[in-house]
């Protein structure tokens, strides 16, 4: 099969197309025909190996899984002897155990993380929601109609669907990114959008309710600062210390401010997949595809999400080889 193969920790040049032996599924797994993979966050830290915690279950020195990608959609091509909910011909998408293998024709996994993709998405649209739609319902939960939020990283791969959610919500968003995806943002339904590059969010002292933080790399001793009384501050992903620091000292920052400081977090799970698609189902948010490459094209397609170039999800057509 032909598949997307990365030998060692780099940038998008470390990737190449390759042949590998077409797998086949264990007794309690799906053999799944890939026909799209959307890329997170996650995929640019596993491909670049950093921050440093992007090492720890992938492999210290290089990948242990050679093929990269996560979120897919496809066909199930064949069912393990133990496997009885899903048949051959199924329409499934959903996360990858381990956040590795997505990007080749075919992919073994069990099915406990798939869910049947709805007709009325396509394979690419429903690529993009498992991952990103995870993070943004658990992220917007206890929001409310007049909730301040504040979404560091709005216009990437996660942060569409967490300013979408927010908005639908009732909440009144203001949304970080380069200057060049403002229109694109309040497109979305950000209510207000702030240039990184020349204005400090965490400046905006007392004026949030909730800061949803996808690209961390302030204190949590300086972004307590931007929420009001009883905010909450959630960091998604960002550089490794701030992770850890953010972890250890932001319980010590909550006792001290009455604010909660902490990391999101948000395990796979099939039921987290079918409430977000509900969302999408109900218009609550839109999958939003910012560009399409053939599977040939990888090192390109990530090459766009480390430049931050993106406006929504950036999805690689696997039956494109």
């Amino acid at each position: 099969m032909h598949a997307v193969i990365q030998d060692r920790y780099g940038g998008p040049d470390v990737l190449r197309l390759g042949e590998l032996p077409d797998p086949v599924p264990a007794a309690d797994e799906v053999l799944l025909q890939v026909r799209a993979v959307s890329l997170n966050g996650s995929d640019r830290e596993n491909l670049a190996g950093r921050p440093a915690y992007a090492r720890w279950s992938n492999g210290l020195r290089r990948p242990r899984h050679p093929v990269p990608g996560s979120d897919v959609a496809g066909v199930v091509a064949a069912v393990g002897s133990a496997v009885t909910e899903y048949a051959p011909g199924d329409e499934l998408f959903g996360e990858l155990a381990g956040y590795r293998g997505g990007l080749a024709e075919l992919v073994c996994t069990r099915p406990t993380l798939l869910a049947r993709k709805p007709d009325w998405l396509s394979f690419a649209e429903a690529s993009t929601i498992p991952q990103a739609g995870g993070i943004a319902r658990r992220a917007t939960a206890d929001v409310r109609p007049g909730t301040r939020v504040l979404v560091n990283g709005a216009g990437g791969a996660g942060g569409v669907f967490v300013v979408a959610l927010a908005t639908h919500a009732g909440a009144e968003v203001t949304a970080v990114d380069r200057a060049d995806k403002a229109d694109f943002l309040r497109e979305v339904g950000a209510h207000r959008t702030i240039d990184f590059a020349t204005e400090d969010w965490a400046d905006d002292r007392d004026s949030f309710d909730l800061v949803v933080d996808l690209v961390a790399e302030r204190s949590p001793f300086r972004v307590h600062r931007a929420l009001r009384r009883g905010g909450r501050y959630a960091m998604v992903g960002g550089l490794a210390r701030i992770l850890l620091v953010t972890a250890i000292a932001g319980p010590l920052v909550g006792l001290a401010t009455r604010k909660r400081v902490g990391v999101l977090v948000v395990p796979q799970s099939r039921a987290e997949l079918e409430a977000v698609t509900a969302l999408v189902a109900r218009g609550a948010v839109t999958p939003r595809i910012d560009h399409v490459y053939p599977l040939r094209d990888a090192p390109a397609a990530f090459a766009r999400l480390a430049a931050g170039d993106s406006m929504g999800k950036i999805v690689l057509d696997v039956r494109e080889g």
